[in-house]
């Protein structure tokens, strides 16, 4: 007699295999907590973490509250506090160091002029794409007897006492963030000025007072408050160049 024999289907597993391995299983808070019990230093490896940790609030009864947390907070505040201070400190380092490297090709770009004319050409327009800026000219103030002349590009001719007038008496350096640009001292490149930097030059006793102006788009470019140790480093190396050129005395 024959036995029937019958097909059965492979019984299927209750754990669905991973093509990496074997499931993971979530970490539980419990073995958390066991693994911190056992390794207390955990927290000098990893200090950050307890800036995103939250302490829990605790009433000690009798209407005493636990001041752990906001005290917790309160640290927490000074330290997001200290680093954006640190994170400005180091925006602004960079900022100066960039701005005193320019300067410094600024200069050594001038000290490479071959003639007066080259020196002015070279101050009014390689001076604006060395120091990332859209405009630099030179004002020069009239005298009461002088006869209207036509002036080389980049050099404007001021009124009398126009300086002042601008500066103050006395101030060498004024620095201004969100102004328009005037047409008198940046003739047809005032309309690309937000912000501005008017630099006395003395060039000689017997000579006209003199403004170099610098000029940019960005109208936080230049803000009162700023530092002017660069650009009246600029400024004394301008009159000295200019005091060489034409053979003034100081």
């Amino acid at each position: 007699m024959t036995q029937n024999r019958q097909d059965t289907a492979p019984k299927k597993s209750p754990v669905k295999r991973r093509a990496n391995g074997a499931a993971k299983a979530p970490v539980k808070a419990g073995q958390v907590a066991e693994f911190l019990r056992q390794n207390p230093e955990f927290f000098d490896d990893f200090p950050d973490l307890l800036e995103v940790l939250k302490a829990p609030a605790r009433d000690v009864g009798d209407g005493v509250i636990d001041l752990q947390q906001h005290m917790v907070e309160r640290l927490r505040g000074e330290v997001t506090d200290m680093a954006a201070a640190r994170d400005d400190l180091v925006a602004t380092g960079r900022n100066n160091l960039s701005a005193q490297t320019r300067v410094h090709k600024a200069v050594l770009a001038l000290l490479k002029a071959r003639n007066f004319e080259q020196f002015i050409e070279m101050l009014t327009v390689d001076l604006a794409v060395i120091l990332d800026l859209d405009v630099v000219t030179i004002g020069v103030e009239k005298t009461e007897d002088e006869p209207t002349t036509p002036c080389t590009a980049g050099v404007f001719r001021l009124e009398p006492d126009t300086v002042d007038h601008l500066m103050g008496p006395g101030q060498n350096i004024v620095l201004r963030s969100e102004v328009p640009g005037d047409p008198a001292i940046f003739g047809e490149g005032a309309g690309l000025v937000a912000s501005d930097a008017m630099i006395r030059l003395s060039i000689g006793g017997t000579t006209p007072t003199a403004l170099l102006a610098l000029g940019s788009r960005d109208p936080d470019q230049f803000h009162p408050g700023q530092g002017t140790e660069l650009l009246a480093f600029l400024a004394r190396v301008v009159e000295s160049c200019i005091r060489g050129w034409l053979n003034l005395p100081e």
